[in-house]
This record gives structure tokens, C-alpha cells and sequence, in this order.
């Protein structure tokens, strides 16, 4: 017998069927877990480690300080506009459903197909991001004290391995998950703090402010001068700040989770608010321990292990210490990449249920309420995206990029258009009244700036082995997207399906002609798309 539902629960899907959909997956995710899942994804940590090398030839100390501070407040203005919305539209689809609601009829489609496909590929980047630098950290630590030589082909296997494994823990369903983030949580705040303090009292000398503040290198020439030479140490700067805003991405996974939260209109939005304010005060924390700690600067740059991190733990520990260290860091990034997966089947779940992905990955497993095609789905494209790694030397910090470009513009793509036509934007609990339109220009801004900036070459020359390939990434996605629609998916995609309403008319969901021709008759309540006329 099904146990009686709280007031809480019955309000959530209410809401959740006034957006017309049952509740399908399981919900009993507090706020904190909310948080959690959020927090592990940014993971401060995962991002600092994997891309600190990148940091110190990017700009070096100066650049990673003080940019991860102008990052941290202008991402702050994109978390409190997402906030605003997921508050009043509280589903796993997240971005491109909103994008949907908040556009006029005549544009909505095309605003959630253009929006979902740049969330699916931030995404799979992401989760490609992390996982893939766990397999580095991996490979690296393998080779303290011993004589085991890593390889493209070595990590490759790795990377695979770590996301297999990532895969039979999602399909396991959201109980399971939900101890492992509660763990998470612990692992990243407490573990992470400890380490910290840990190296700050270790370190035999530190290095002044005037060096962790002011100290700029640019290491961006392979042969020789590098980007702050041949253009100018602005665009070192600019280009360098990337280790900040990809270490500050994966805070939608708040939205994704909505339909799994308790009390989803203020849980969500508060989960997105404090997983970016708190990540922001420990990265700063982490940075600011590491760099503090550096003994000396050239060994740490062109250390033995090519991993920074590797090289001040073993000068602070010596070799057993830093292998202790470096097993605690693997450790936060392997839940980072597990919540990640998390994040990305959901958002996949949700897009492949409104028919922008074949309605073949919107089963949720009975036994375990978990959606386990659109997760083995995640792992695979996360897999594909990694094969570059076997001939590109700046393959990694392509995959950040081009995860960074696709989740930003997914987040800013509803806020602009909630910033265009306000009329069509139901405010929800979470509301920031009069300064709403402002924090969505400074929003929109920033993510038109980043967006420039990482596609931008960072290495000097640019040959075959050195080329950004995040343009064309993010060019091929585009170009599949905009190409697609107007081909044959403006036929029949028409926006977030209204569930239960198609399902009392009888509709057959999988079939794209019959929910086009539902459409045209205007059978579905409120239109599905816009609940209030342009």
C-alpha cells in the first residue's frame, strides 16, 4: 500500500503537473542533497587540480587569485538569474524547458531546441572534463616512486574504466546515490578544509602575497614567445581565467534535479545559490593554500610528473604524503564525475521525454525509478568526446572549454530571453523584483565574454597538435542544431510535451506526427509552450 503523501509532496506534484508531467522519478531529495549534488559537480577541488598546470602557464599566480575573484562574482549574477527561473519552473529538463516557457509561442520550439542542444553538449564536456582528468591524476600518481610510464592510450583505458563504473553506480537509482552524496558533501568540505590547513602548516616556506597576487608568467609558447608577446598580456589574462569559470560550472544540476527534490520551488533555487557561493569561498581557500605553498616556482612549472599539484605535495609530504594527498583528491573528483553522470542523464531524460532526443532513452527503470538508457547514453558520447586525447596534446583543456561554452550559453539563453519579453517570466518564490532585468543583462554579458575568450587559441604556434578545437566543437553542435531544425525538426518538435494531457487525449508520445497534429488543432491545454500570449 502506497504510503500518504506529505503536504510538501502533494504541493511539488501538483506544480509539477500544472507544467503537465506525472511524477515519474522518485522524490525525496532534501535541500541540502539538492546542494550536494550541485557542490560535488562544481567541485573546487576536481577543477583546481586537473587545470592548475594550465593556471600557471595561463597567467600564473596573478591571473589564477585574482581571476578566480572577478569569476566568482560575475558567475554569481548567472546563478542568481537561473535561481529566479528554476524557482517558477522547477523540472529535470532544466534550461531548454524554461527557454520554452519564457519564449513567445511563434519562437518557443526553436528556443528549447537550440538551448537543449547546447545543455546536452556542455553536458557530455563536463563529465568528459572531469572524468578524463581523474584518469590524468590517476596515471600521474601511478608514476610516484615507480616505473610506470602513461600513456594516450594507458589514460584512455582509465578514463574508460572510471566511467563504467560511474554508469552501474547511477543505474543503481537515487537511494544509493543519495548516501554517496551525503559522503560527497563530508569529503568536500571537511576533507578539503583539512588538506588545506594541512599543506598551509606542512609547507617549509611559503611565498609572499606580493608573489601569489602579482607573480605573472606566460607559458603559452611551446618553442618559444608566448600569447603575451605575439598579442598582449590582457589576452594571457582573458584566456587564462578559464581554469576559474570551468572549475565554477555543473550549478544547473540543482534544475536537473527539481523533480526529485522536496519543496523544488525554494530547494532549487537556494541549491543553485549556495553550491556557487560556497564552492567560491573553498576554491579560494584551495588556490590561495597551494599557492602559498609552492617552494619553488620553475621545479613546480615544468615538474617531472607534468601535474603541478603533484610536485608541491611531494616537495611539502615527500613522495608516501603526496600519494596520500593525491588519493583524497582522486577520491572528491571521482563523486565530481559521478554527479556529474547524474546531472547529464537527467538533463538527457527530460529533453528525450519532450522528443528532442529519440523517446528510446526516457525509460525510467521500474525497480530502481533511476533513468538508465539516457545514463549509459551519457557515458557514451562522455567516451567518444575523449578519443581526441589519443592526438592532440591540448585535448583536455579543449574539453573544458567546449564544456564551459555549452553550459554557459544553455544558462544564458533562458535569461535572455526571460530579460527580452518579461511579460511571459511567472515569477516564482524566489523573486528578485526590481533588480531581476539588470542581474540578467550582467548574466547575459559575461557569458557572451567567456564564450569569445575560449575559443580563442592557447597555445603558441597553433599547429595540429596545439589547436583549440573548441570552436569546431562547439561549430558542429551549432551547425547540427540550427541545420537540423530547419531541415525537419521545426516539422515536428514543438517544445516541452504537456504529459498528462496528451496521455488523457490518448496521444501515442513517441510519435512526432501524432503530437504535430495535436499541436495544430490546439487540443493541448495552454499550448504547451507559452502559458500567456506574446
Amino acid at each position: 500500500m502506497e504510503a500518504p503523501k506529505s503536504g510538501t509532496e502533494a504541493m511539488d506534484e501538483h506544480k509539477l503537473a500544472e507544467m503537465g508531467y506525472r511524477q515519474d522519478l522518485q522524490r525525496d531529495w532534501s535541500m541540502l542533497h539538492n546542494f550536494g549534488v550541485s557542490f560535488s559537480i562544481i567541485s573546487v577541488i576536481t577543477g583546481l587540480t586537473t587545470l592548475f598546470q594550465y593556471g600557471l602557464n595561463t597567467g600564473g599566480p596573478a591571473v589564477m587569485s585574482v581571476g578566480w575573484i572577478v569569476v566568482s562574482f560575475f558567475t554569481m549574477f548567472v546563478g542568481l538569474g537561473m535561481a529566479e527561473i528554476v524557482s517558477a519552473i522547477p523540472t529535470s529538463g532544466g534550461p531548454y524547458f524554461w527557454a520554452a516557457i519564457l519564449a513567445p509561442k511563434n519562437i518557443a520550439p526553436f528556443a528549447s531546441w537550440v538551448t537543449g542542444w547546447f545543455n546536452l553538449l556542455g553536458q557530455v564536456a563536463v563529465t568528459t572534463g572531469i572524468t578524463f582528468g581523474l584518469a590524468n591524476l590517476i596515471s600521474t600518481t601511478a608514476t610516484i616512486g615507480t616505473n610506470y610510464e602513461p600513456t594516450a592510450g594507458k589514460t584512455l583505458g582509465i578514463y574508460a574504466a572510471v566511467l563504467f563504473s560511474h554508469g552501474v553506480i547511477n543505474s543503481f537509482g537515487v537511494r544509493t546515490l543519495r548516501y554517496l552524496n551525503n559522503t560527497s558533501i563530508i569529503l568536500h568540505s571537511v576533507g578539503i578544509s583539512c588538506f588545506c590547513i594541512a599543506v598551509l602548516a606542512k609547507a617549509p616556506t611559503h611565498q609572499s602575497a606580493k608573489f601569489v597576487f602579482s607573480t605573472f608568467n606566460d607559458g603559452t609558447g611551446a618553442d618559444g614567445p608566448g600569447w603575451s608577446v605575439r598579442a598582449s598580456p590582457a589576452y594571457v589574462a582573458a584566456i587564462g581565467v578559464l581554469m576559474s569559470q570551468y572549475t565554477i560550472t555543473g550549478f544547473d544540476a540543482s534544475a536537473h534535479l527539481s523533480e526529485e527534490t522536496r519543496n523544488a520551488s525554494w530547494s532549487a533555487p537556494l541549491g543553485v545559490l549556495m553550491s556557487i557561493g560556497v564552492s567560491a569561498l573553498f576554491g579560494f581557500f584551495v588556490i590561495l593554500s597551494l599557492l602559498f605553498s609552492i617552494q619553488d616556482f620553475d621545479t613546480t612549472v615544468g615538474s617531472d610528473y607534468e601535474q603541478p599539484v603533484v610536485q608541491i605535495l611531494i616537495d611539502i609530504f615527500g613522495e608516501s604524503g603526496a600519494i596520500v594527498l593525491m588519493t583524497l583528491i582522486m577520491v572528491c573528483v571521482y563523486h565530481c564525475g559521478l554527479f556529474s553522470m547524474t546531472s547529464n542523464s537527467r538533463m538527457m531524460f527530460g529533453f528525450s521525454r519532450d522528443g528532442g532526443l529519440p523517446h528510446f532513452f526516457d525509460k525510467v527503470d521500474a525497480r530502481h525509478r533511476a533513468p538508465i538508457r539516457a545514463i549509459w547514453l551519457a557515458a557514451t558520447l562522455s567516451f567518444l568526446l575523449a578519443i581526441p586525447s589519443l592526438g592532440s596534446t591540448v585535448a583536455f583543456s579543449a574539453a573544458t572549454s567546449i564544456a564551459t561554452i555549452g553550459l554557459y550559453i544553455s544558462y544564458g539563453l533562458p535569461i535572455l530571453i526571460g530579460l527580452i519579453w518579461p511579460r511571459n517570466f511567472k515569477k516564482g518564490p524566489f523573486n528578485l523584483k526590481y533588480a531581476s532585468r539588470w542581474i540578467a543583462l550582467v548574466a547575459v554579458l559575461w557569458i557572451c565574454f567567456i564564450t569569445i575568450v575560449f575559443c580563442l587559441p592557447t597555445a603558441n604556434p597553433v599547429d595540429s597538435q596545439t589547436l583549440n578545437y573548441t570552436p569546431v566543437a562547439v561549430g558542429i553542435v551549432a551547425l547540427w542544431t540550427f541545420g537540423s531544425w530547419f531541415l525537419w525538426a521545426s516539422r515536428w518538435f514543438t517544445g516541452p510535451v504537456r504529459q498528462i494531457q496528451a496521455e488523457q487525449l490518448g496521444i501515442d508520445l513517441e510519435d512526432p506526427a501524432a503530437m504535430e497534429k495535436v499541436e495544430m488543432q490546439e487540443k493541448l491545454a495552454g499550448d504547451g509552450n507559452n502559458p500567456k500570449p506574446e
